[in-house]
């Protein structure tokens, strides 16, 4: 036994003593590494979608394909539907952009097209076949102006904006300021567009074949694929307002009501076009020209003009960070804008192996840590604390992993 591991127990001769091999004691089997432990992750709740919600979308879901198959056949509701997936592609994207600096959550992401392609769609039926019944009862005779102008901006819009009050509502800690409000509110209106537009482009098809199609596709998808994104992002920059002031429930109620008001306003007027402006086709235009594209770029202007600032507040939350030693300007530098993250970006590609997406998850993180700083300061978060440490202990291990050898 003294000799196991070293040489066979009984050894055979060898042709000679160049062909006998030489024993010894073999390589080292060094132990295995200690488990690397996972990164903690912050608390999800304030920031998920309770379950019992995706249920009850999904009886709406299929309530609203029941209607739009009965009364437009398959036939035509298929065709609504590719065609009103290309203004919907391009508005989602842009809503991509705009939330590029600080992500929302993904099931909240969700949950916010789902109400505006499902529920709101759903509720505003309902109370349209309400209006009909309650018409047809009281013998009310209404003007062809007042559903366009008036019933549907209130009812759509109301519909539209009880989706962004569950949203921060359910998303309190996930709901940081006026471009969460925006990225939420844009969600809701392309949602709601999609599945309008899967109606019209039918019922055009229906009734007038490909050329009536065709002028609508015109219309709804080229000229105005953002126009329910943005009225239902003026009550989502309402509402964001007044959760980074750290707002209670009956002021928060207040600022959705300023909101509403303008996104049903934005709505009307846009309804109303076709009952002031003479001349057809080229009328419209003119007026869309002169009114509609000014609305857009100022639009434009204000998104741009928001992300400004959330990048200063991010850079003001993180200095105080820096103050402590968490980060050095250089980070901050990184971290605090879009030409600083690009190049963090590019060198941690750079980096052996490529470490882009560690450097995506430390600017991502970095983003979140401002986010609860400012809920910690405004007093809205009890839990605010305990994600700066989690997120604190994410980005110190990142930054290992994206300086190590």
């Amino acid at each position: 036994m003294t000799n196991a591991g070293l040489t066979p127990p009984n050894p055979q001769p060898f042709p000679s003593a160049l062909a006998q091999p030489a024993y010894g004691a073999g390589a080292a089997i060094a132990p295995a590494p200690a488990a690397v432990a996972p990164l903690p992750v912050p608390d999800k709740r304030g920031r998920s979608v309770p379950v019992w919600i995706w249920p009850v979308l999904g009886i709406l879901l299929l309530a609203v394909l029941a209607y739009l198959v009965v009364f437009l056949g398959p036939g035509a509701t298929a065709v609504g539907l590719i065609l009103a997936l290309i203004p919907f592609a391009v508005v989602i994207w842009v809503v991509v952009m705009i939330d590029r600096w600080e992500p929302e959550p993904k099931a909240l992401v969700f949950f916010a097209l789902a109400w505006g392609g499902v529920a709101s769609i759903a509720f505003t039926l309902l109370v349209g076949i309400a209006f009909e019944y309650l018409d047809y009862a009281l013998g009310i005779q209404r003007t062809e102006f007042f559903g366009p102008v008036i019933q549907a901006p209130l009812v759509e819009e109301g519909f539209k904006g009880l989706g962004l009050l569950l949203l921060v509502w359910i998303g309190r800690r996930a709901f940081d300021g006026p471009v969460d409000g925006v990225v939420y509110g844009a969600l809701v209106g392309a949602g709601f567009a999609f599945t309008e537009n899967i109606q019209y482009f039918a019922i055009s098809l229906l009734e007038g074949g490909e050329v009536q199609l065709g002028v609508t596709f015109f219309l709804r998808a080229i000229l105005s694929p953002f126009t329910h994104a943005m009225f239902t992002a003026c009550t989502g920059f309402a509402i964001g307002l007044a959760a980074r002031r750290g707002r209670k429930a009956l002021p928060l109620i207040g600022y959705a009501i300023v909101g509403y008001a303008a996104a049903v306003a934005l709505h009307a007027l846009w309804n109303g076009a076709s009952f002031v402006i003479s001349g057809g086709l080229i009328g419209f235009l003119g007026y869309y020209i002169v009114l509609q594209v000014p609305i857009f770029a100022l639009f434009v202007w204000g998104v741009v003009h928001l992300r400004k600032e959330e990048a200063r507040l991010t850079r003001e939350r993180l200095g105080d960070y820096a103050v402590a030693g968490w980060f050095t300007p250089q980070e901050i530098d990184m971290l605090a804008t879009p030409r600083g993250r690009r190049a963090g970006r590019a060198w941690a590609a750079s980096l052996p192996g490529g470490r882009s997406t560690l450097m995506v998850s430390f600017i991502r993180d970095a983003s979140a840590l401002a986010a609860a700083r400012h809920r910690a300061i405004s007093g809205r978060d009890p839990h605010a604390q305990q994600d700066e440490h989690v997120l604190l202990a994410r980005i110190t291990a990142t930054r290992r992993s994206l300086l190590s050898r």
